[in-house]
């Protein structure tokens, strides 16, 4: 597609282009190809192919020493409950996704006004206008085909014969807002999939963990040690048939293909990879669901991270990522609304020398410092609290600096006032609606504009001022100033801005005056508030008349335009008279500096990617304690996207400002493909949706900016402090209870296993059922799923190595997740070692033990059954107490499975050795009263006793010795000699730099204002509008991208470790994409 055609109004000619209509997938699955996708997936999984092949292995008669329902059943049940959940999680995603908000529609067909709840609305047919006197709609776009490029727009408007331009500012994007206008006349461009904002938000990808790409891996390995202990047993077959066997070939009258040596060997081999196939069994990849599962309830039933002003609980929206929270490296964090809670506060301010507002501290919610009674303002804000009613006492004796202070602010703005039920200021940023709504709880309320007049309510008194100039903030002048005519006449600037930038430019009489106010500014800074510097000056009449007259003329420039106006704001904000400092706090959600504190400490990096310019997110970095003042180098870096990543992998905290979505996920990408670490991305918008599904964890907080983020996520939650919690706790546990869980499993699948590879040099290395296992064929298939499959699934729910509150306490018990401590190969090689040296003790202990005893009454005790009886009552009891040594932290459910499993085993194997169940199913129980006979024997229990404690007894040691002599970090905390606990708590920050200046950091909308389009037209509905979309309110939309504010420049700041007093700011302009 090179030009995108639509036509208002004109359904068959839209409908020739196929363009994308307005539904959106966000499910991986359909009807038709949920089985495939789904098969390929589960496929994946190494062990679910090897078992398939198992499978077809047992298949072939001369080869299958087992049953092939063995097999074919348990595969057929994991890949089945695997697809379940699948397809459960899928449908309830999509689902949830679709899901409109509840609104109410308004459309126009045929003239005819017809109200609807909302619902998938086509593109209407006879839009014309409310009124009868509008003329019919006939508009044509040809415009740029769908791109991600949120900050440029390129296309025109045919109508009536004219060409009209559009252009990024006449473009609402997906989400916006209209204020300040109550209708306008629009044409989708783009829906769908083709939006702005769904080409940024990336392809959702299948995520597993590293554990279960390890796991793969180490399949692969099993599988290989299998092949060769089948080739050792298939070699010794041959030899055993060529030395021993041929003296049986006469009288056994064994077919001619069994009758050749080196063919018996190759069937051999076969046989025995099924046989020993159980060293990676199929109920391993149920279990691990099913801890998932557990380890997903407990996140979603933790009243801890259950937010009750918005009902909002914590939410695992997915079963398969659990155990990588546990070992995140790297966080991923959107700045808005995600760390701060979007709100300003007007909390301190100095004026004429003196400061206001007194630093209270909170203590369960009750502040010690009593709020200011504003009762005797009719018109105040009532959600605004102050704590210095001194101020309050100020204006009421009407001392003039003071009321100067307030009429800049009430007037130095570009907010928007909205009367319906009560008085709403719509503001370009919290920070200017922060400081309007102070001057209005003061007593002087900014209540209307037009763009020529400002209207205040001073003391409940209208007073109206003429505005004659709004010099506007831009990133280089760093203020803002209006030049208003007040009710005597007189001719006033007012002006805002940085510290530094406003103290250049004052009266050589405010020296004494800007030194008292430098130090009042620095202690707000060392509280980390955001500041501004006031002040104002007095013009005279003949003076601003030339000024005007050349401001016209540079108005009117076409080349250095902004230069020449820029020279003009510069001559006339000279001299100006000091009044005072504003410190606004940029409220943080609450607990973030804490959280952040914490997770640091956890050895966990935490960048922020802001939309934001650098300012105000090293603003943030100073609130939230990330940035300190000791960190004082700066590197610059241009166009190096590797540089880049190896600098900041050096420091604590980096902060990339003014990133697009796309970037934020490429950023997060860029550290994936290079650092191979765990990723965490955490936002609230859709804005974060791209790096949310790019990160190896995605959590959405459910805020103020919608679902998206939330539909996009792994998990989610309402607030930012409860990540810690999700992090070091249930993180931390999921990851211990999975690695001590897969260690145990497979040390007891090779313990129960290899007995069957050293029995085979015993007799004669024959495969079949009833010669060359030592176990009976119901033992095999009922030792992983009823003998020992709950112990282990109870260890791995429900174990904890340290508690809840050890964990917060000490984050160092974090870090061996971040390096794999756990379960890694070489401890998959110990617990595989272990079980092989169990399974030798297992057999060689009874076969030594039974070689030459006899029974009671002097009969031989040493047949087949009793043999393997014993070996498999020992095996069971050796795990059982080995499950006990690994469980650290015991519940009812512990003692019930345990205990319970070891009763089920008894249970069942006198059961199936009984009389009835061999008069009943005399060929499927053949083996009557063995069990009987053999555990009635003291001599038996004493062989089960030493076997079970020489394979036990090495392993109680070497634990006793290692807490002793190399304690891990769990065995420290719990012994209360783990790493010193820190104080979390918030202190304040004294320092001389200013934690940034209250404005928003792109141009202001003076221009607009002064233009008077975005103001309310009297009898809008019988006007006809003007295609300068700016006029209906576009222009004051939350999502407007200004032309100078691009968003493809990245910046970030890096923090280096605190003994180098090292920071960074790494400035990348026009980050190249990733590959």
């Amino acid at each position: 597609e090179e030009d995108r055609h639509v036509r208002a109004n004109d359904r068959e000619f839209n409908e020739k282009f196929s363009y994308a209509d307005n539904r959106i997938k966000t499910s991986k699955y359909n009807i038709f190809t949920f089985l495939p996708i789904n098969l390929f997936e589960q496929f994946q999984r190494v062990a679910n192919a090897y078992f398939l092949v198992l499978l077809i292995l047992q298949l072939i008669p001369e080869i299958s020493s087992l049953s092939w329902f063995t097999t074919i059943v348990p595969l057929v049940l994991v890949l089945a409950i695997t697809a379940i959940k699948d397809a459960t999680d899928d449908f309830v995603s999509s689902v949830t996704s679709f899901q409109p908000q509840p609104r109410l529609e308004v459309i126009l067909r045929n003239r005819n006004v017809i109200h609807y709840l909302y619902k998938p609305v086509r593109e209407t047919s006879g839009c014309e206008g409310i009124n009868p006197l509008l003329h019919p709609f006939m508009w044509e776009v040809i415009c740029e085909p769908p791109n991600n490029k949120l900050d440029r727009f390129i296309g025109t408007l045919y109508w009536r014969d004219n060409k009209y331009p559009l252009d990024n500012e006449k473009m609402l994007l997906r989400g916006c807002v209209l204020r300040n206008t109550e209708w306008c006349f629009g044409l989708v461009i783009f829906a769908g999939l083709q939006t702005k904002l769904m080409q940024n938000c990336g392809r959702t990808t299948f995520k597993r963990t590293s554990i279960d790409k390890l796991m793969n891996t180490l399949v692969l390995w099993i599988f290989a040690f299998l092949i060769c202990m089948g080739i050792i047993l298939a070699v010794g077959n041959t030899i055993w048939e060529v030395k021993v066997g041929r003296n049986f070939w006469a009288y056994l009258l064994w077919d001619e293909l069994l009758s050749n040596a080196v063919l018996s060997g190759f069937l051999t081999f076969w046989s025995y990879i099924i046989i020993l196939n159980t060293v990676v069994p199929i109920s391993l990849y149920v279990s691990v669901e099913v801890l998932r599962l557990g380890h997903s309830y407990f996140i979603n039933w933790d009243r801890r991270m259950y937010y009750s002003k918005k009902d909002t609980p914590a939410e695992a929206r997915t079963t398969t990522l659990n155990e990588e929270l546990g070992q995140v490296e790297f966080i991923f964090s959107d700045k808005t609304g995600t760390l701060t809670q979007n709100i300003m506060v007007f909390n301190k301010c100095s004026i004429n020398g003196n400061t206001y507002g007194k630093h209270y501290v909170s203590i369960n919610q009750h502040d010690k410092t009593p709020c200011v009674d504003f009762s005797f303002n009719p018109l105040r804000d009532q959600k605004f609290r102050f704590h210095d009613s001194s101020l309050v006492e100020a204006i009421k004796l009407e001392e003039p600096l003071v009321q100067e202070f307030f009429r800049l602010l009430a007037l130095c703005h570009t907010v928007m006032p909205e009367e319906r039920r009560e008085l709403l200021y719509q503001a370009q940023s919290p920070d200017e609606g922060a400081l309007v709504t102070a001057a209005r709880n003061f007593g002087y309320v900014f209540r209307a504009r037009t763009p020529e007049t400002i209207t205040l309510y001073e003391m409940g008194q209208p007073v109206t001022y003429q505005l004659l100039a709004i010099l506007d903030f831009n990133n280089v002048r760093k203020r803002m100033s209006v030049v208003v005519r007040n009710p005597k006449g007189q001719i006033k600037l007012y002006s805002k801005g940085a510290d530094t930038i406003i103290f250049d430019r004052l009266d050589p009489s405010n020296e004494e005056l800007m030194y008292t106010t430098s130090e009042h500014l620095n202690e707000f800074a060392g509280e980390g508030l955001r500041t501004l510097a006031l002040a104002c000056k007095d013009l005279d009449e003949d003076m601003f008349k030339e000024w005007m007259k050349k401001l016209l003329s540079a108005s009117s420039i076409l080349e250095n335009r902004e230069e020449h106006l820029g020279a003009l704001y510069e001559e006339i904000e000279q001299g100006m008279m000091l009044l005072g400092a504003t410190a606004i706090e940029d409220k943080l959600q609450e607990g973030v500096p804490e959280t952040i504190a914490c997770l640091t400490l956890a050895n966990i990096k935490i960048w922020v990617l802001t939309g934001d310019k650098l300012e105000t997110a090293m603003n943030i970095g100073y609130s939230c304690n990330m940035l300190r003042d000791d960190m004082n180098k700066v590197f610059i870096i241009s166009d190096l996207e590797k540089l880049l990543l190896d600098i900041a992998c050096l420091c604590k905290t980096v902060i990339c400002c003014r990133v697009t979505p796309l970037q934020k996920a490429q950023v997060v990408d860029l550290v994936k493909r290079h650092k191979r670490a765990v990723t965490l991305a955490i936002g609230d918008g859709a804005n974060d949706v791209s790096m949310i599904k790019t990160a190896h964890i995605g959590v959405g907080i459910s805020g103020q900016e919608g679902m998206q983020a939330v539909l996009a996520s792994d998990y989610s939650f309402a607030q930012f402090r409860f990540l810690q919690r999700l992090l070091l706790v249930h993180g931390r546990w999921s990851y211990h209870r999975m690695c001590n869980f897969l260690c145990y499993f497979f040390y007891k699948n090779f313990a129960f296993t290899l007995v069957h590879f050293w029995f085979g040099f015993f007799c004669g290395f024959s495969a079949q059922v009833s010669v060359g296992t030592v176990y009976d064929q119901w033992f095999i298939t009922l030792f992983n799923i009823v003998y020992t499959s709950l112990p282990v699934l109870a260890m791995g729910i429900f174990d904890q190595d340290v508690n809840e509150q050890y964990s917060l306490r000490y984050p160092n018990l974090y870090k061996p997740g971040q390096t794999n401590l756990l379960f890694n190969k070489r401890k998959f090689f110990i617990c595989t070692l272990q079980g092989i040296c169990t399974s030798s003790l297992l057999f060689f202990i009874p076969y030594g033990a039974f070689l030459s005893s006899v029974r009671d009454d002097g009969s031989n005790i040493s047949d087949q059954q009793a043999f393997a009886v014993t070996i498999a009552t020992s095996l069971v009891i050796v795990v059982s107490v080995q499950i006990g040594l690994d469980t650290n932290y015991w519940t009812a459910v512990n003692h019930f499975f345990i205990w319970g499993s070891l009763a089920m085993y008894f249970a069942i194997m006198f059961a199936m050795t009984s009389d009835g169940l061999f008069s009943i199913f005399p060929n499927q129980f053949p083996f009557i009263g063995t069990a009987r006979n053999s555990l009635s024997q003291k001599s038996v229990w004493l062989v089960i006793l030493l076997t079970t404690v020489v394979c036990i007894m090495p392993m109680v040691v070497y634990r006793f010795l290692r807490t002793d002599l190399r304690p891990t970090l769990s065995d420290k905390a719990t012994r209360r000699q783990g790493p010193q606990e820190q104080n979390l708590k918030r202190v304040r920050r004294t320092s001389s730099r200013r934690s940034a200046y209250a404005f928003a950091h792109q141009q202001g909308y003076g221009e607009l204002i002064t233009s008077g389009k975005n103001m309310r037209v009297a009898n809008s509905a019988q006007s006809v509008p003007s295609l300068d979309m700016k006029e209906n309110g576009s222009g004051c939309t939350e999502s407007a991208q200004k032309k100078n504010g691009s968003t493809d420049e990245t910046i970030g700041t890096a923090v280096a470790d605190s003994d180098e007093k090292t920071s960074g700011i790494a400035h990348s302009l026009k980050t190249k994409p990733a590959d």
